[in-house]
């Protein structure tokens, strides 16, 4: 059986987050993924490798037709699948270009972030505070991944610091031992 997934026209990481949800609700049927432009088309060929499929592409009138089939056992993802991950963000922007592209690059993060199974915690430190506060564009990704159970701790030392303890939106104020501990038991992390 083959499923499609037409990402044309959408931004990244969503042809990425498309085409990996499809071979989660079906991991042993063939996908085509229609993208038009060759960002989304690397992504796209990038994350198929990683799951095991083997990648064609074929071009044609502006739109790019990724033909993925599983190949090798994906018993290995399962390992990755049962991981615990936490995350510590200590800015508000990602990277450190333009406060623009920053801010870009880190809605689009966290709106990967919730197609992510093994995200448990969100720690955010520094100026990441103003991620989960009152005016952030990226409270809707936040609340989400709340919803679906994953620990947003904030800074209360940080909010102390940048005036922000009564615009908490989304999360609990932590302390830096708490964080730690989250951070610590984690089996993967990652650091913004």
């Amino acid at each position: 059986m083959e499923r499609r997934v037409d990402a044309r026209g959408l931004a990244c990481p969503q042809p990425v987050v498309l085409t990996k949800r499809a071979m989660e609700e079906a991991p042993h049927d063939a996908i085509v993924t229609v993208v038009d432009n060759r960002v989304a088309v690397e992504n796209v060929s990038r994350l198929a490798a990683s799951q095991g499929y083997r990648v064609s592409v074929t071009e044609g009138e502006g739109e790019f037709r990724l033909l993925l089939q599983p190949g090798r056992d994906r018993s290995q993802g399962d390992e990755i699948a049962g991981a615990s991950l936490a995350c510590l963000v200590t800015s508000r922007y990602f990277g450190s270009g333009p406060e623009e592209l920053g801010s870009i690059l880190m809605k689009s993060y966290l709106y990967a972030l919730n197609e992510i199974g093994q995200l448990r915690t969100l720690v955010f430190m520094n100026s990441g505070v103003f991620l989960a506060t009152e005016g952030s564009e990226v409270l809707d990704h936040l609340s989400a991944l709340a919803d679906k159970g994953v620990a947003i701790l904030v800074c209360g030392t940080c909010l102390d610091y940048y005036g922000l303890k009564g615009q908490l939106k989304v999360g609990q104020v932590t302390n830096m031992y708490s964080a730690l501990e989250a951070l610590a038991s984690a089996t993967r992390t990652i650091t913004l």
